[in-house]
């Protein structure tokens, strides 16, 4: 029996390609395409929708997520309360936004969620190889770039690999990166920095001890989405890059989900779990 898949934020560039996605893999079905933009209809295949409440009841196995991190706790609470899944690649959820995902889709009885930053395996990748090289690095600061629409900075790609970075660092005992020596700077020219708590950002030291990871966003036209991880130490220096060069690339990974957010319980954060890594 095929998954059946309504796209939340159909008319965006990720929903739209999303729809096209779901409508060629024999093994799951567009119910629709839902987004605040369209009215009531049918195009190019897909019905279309302009709110998640005019899904019928028990129409729905998996709605993917591609809105705003506004519409993100709405469209979560609607899922949850019908026992919908839930795949969400929507960036720049706050600290109280993901506690309430957590609660929302808390087993035994709950449907199950993916959130994840990052669709592409590439990119899953550069954050596990980041992960394996912090401990071993003086330095390490993280450059992303990506289209000038993108509405959120840093990424959410970034936000969590910086913490993956971070954490990877403490729990080896290597204790904090050499500090930033810079003494004059024009305002956020040495980028963000991820504090201790996680919650926020700002272009000052964290709490003394903790391994501080600068963030930088670069948003240019042309762009789909890149990052780089700059490591260094005396005399060496490592670069772990990523591209995604279309958005093509995201697509196996968000079919992964869909597949398999249903056998994975409660809310798991990224796709490592469901990749076995």
């Amino acid at each position: 029996m095929s998954t059946r898949v309504a796209v939340l934020g159909a008319s965006g560039r990720m929903g739209a390609a999303t729809c096209e996605a779901v409508l060629a893999d024999p093994a799951c079905e567009l119910v629709a395409g839902i987004d605040p933009t369209v009215p009531l209809g049918s195009s190019g295949g897909i019905v279309r929708m302009s709110s998640i409440e005019q899904l019928a009841a028990g129409s729905v196995d998996v709605a993917v997520d591609f809105t705003t991190a506004r519409a993100v706790p709405g469209n979560a609470r609607w899922c949850a309360a019908r026992g919908v899944h839930l795949v969400c690649g929507t960036t720049g959820l706050d600290g109280a936004a993901l506690a309430e995902l957590a609660e929302l889709f808390s087993p035994p009885e709950a449907p199950n969620a993916v959130l994840c930053a990052n669709f592409a395996v590439s990119a899953v990748l550069m954050q596990r190889l980041a992960e394996l090289a912090a401990p071993h690095f003086d330095s390490v600061e993280i450059v992303e770039y990506h289209h000038d629409r993108k509405r959120d900075a840093p990424s959410g790609t970034a936000i969590e690999t910086a913490r993956r970075v971070a954490a990877a660092r403490r729990s080896s005992g290597a204790g904090p990166f050499a500090p930033d020596r810079t003494e004059q700077s024009l305002p956020g020219a040495r980028g963000a920095t991820l504090p201790a708590d996680g919650a926020g950002f700002s272009g000052t030291a964290g709490a003394a001890g903790e391994p501080q990871v600068r963030l930088h966003a670069v948003r240019l036209r042309g762009l789909v989405a890149h990052q780089e991880v700059l490591f260094g130490a005396a005399g060496q220096s490592l670069t772990i890059r990523q591209d995604s060069y279309d958005l093509q690339s995201f697509m196996p990974g968000i079919l992964l989900a869909v597949r398999r957010v249903a056998s994975t319980p409660g809310l798991t954060r990224g796709l490592e779990p469901l990749l076995g890594i």
